[in-house]
């Protein structure tokens, strides 16, 4: 198990190892590569479009989500994607990484993104532990280098003791620390992440703002998907999906 690559860049799935070939999108495959540390943008979506068909035939319909989505993310940057519920938030990000292709537009970003998808996609009769040295061996990490990360998440996260419990022992909240983890590895220079939060108590959503912060200094880039902001403070921007086409709120 090896991590995708598309348009230069490898993509780290949090909790699914997913392919960002997408092959109905005019990829830029001869996008410059560009030091995403000191770059603007990392990650790039132009004009991007998707329908969903629903019913049979004959009262079969189109219903379109995306109409035209752009969205742009620079180094070192917090982004907030808002909308209502519906509004095509999971949509983008999925096509974003690649586990969904669009019908029509451009995706590209530059080295690796991580991604932390909504629903935690875990493993049932494997432990944390066993978790993330999967991911590390899909990532082609040292085996070190895992070790150290592991820790790292571990203490950060406040999940230590759950190391050596397997997934289905596992509460919902120590599902999600999980599923973030496996996104933040490999240490990816931008890191997308899908209602992140949802199952968090207090506790861990401030652990995760400090994870955001530090990333941000380090000159990571993230993108956070959610249906509500109320720390507008914590992010850069924010950009509203309305109608099909982001916005600025």
């Amino acid at each position: 198990m090896t991590p995708a690559t598309t348009n230069g860049s490898t993509v780290t799935a949090g909790s699914v190892m997913v392919s960002a070939d997408v092959p109905d999108i005019a990829a830029s495959r001869s996008a410059p590569v560009l030091d995403s540390r000191a770059a603007c943008p990392v990650l790039r979506a132009e004009g991007v479009t998707k329908s969903y068909r629903r019913g049979l035939w004959p009262r079969r319909r189109v219903l379109p989500v995306l109409r035209g989505a752009d969205l742009e993310l620079c180094a070192g940057e917090v982004v907030g994607l808002v909308g209502e519920n519906g509004s095509g938030k999971s949509t983008l990000m999925k096509i974003l990484v690649g586990a969904l292709a669009a019908d029509a537009g451009t995706v590209w970003a530059v080295d690796r993104v991580g991604y932390c998808p909504q629903e935690p996609l875990l493993y049932d009769r494997l432990t944390c532990d066993e978790h993330l040295e999967l991911f590390g061996v899909a990532y082609e990490m040292d085996p070190a280098a895992v070790v150290a990360a592991s820790e790292a998440l571990y203490a950060s996260l406040g999940f230590a003791r759950w190391r050596n419990a397997r997934v289905e022992e596992l509460s919902g909240g120590t599902r999600a620390k999980l599923n973030l983890a496996l996104a933040l590895l490999s240490d990816p220079d931008v890191l997308l992440l899908d209602e992140p939060y949802a199952g968090f108590d207090w506790d861990t959503y401030l652990r995760f703002w400090e994870l955001t912060a530090e990333r941000r200094a380090a000159g990571r880039s993230v993108l956070v998907v959610s249906h509500f902001v109320t720390d507008h403070e914590r992010f850069d921007r924010l950009v509203e999906l309305r109608a099909g086409k982001t916005v600025s709120p």
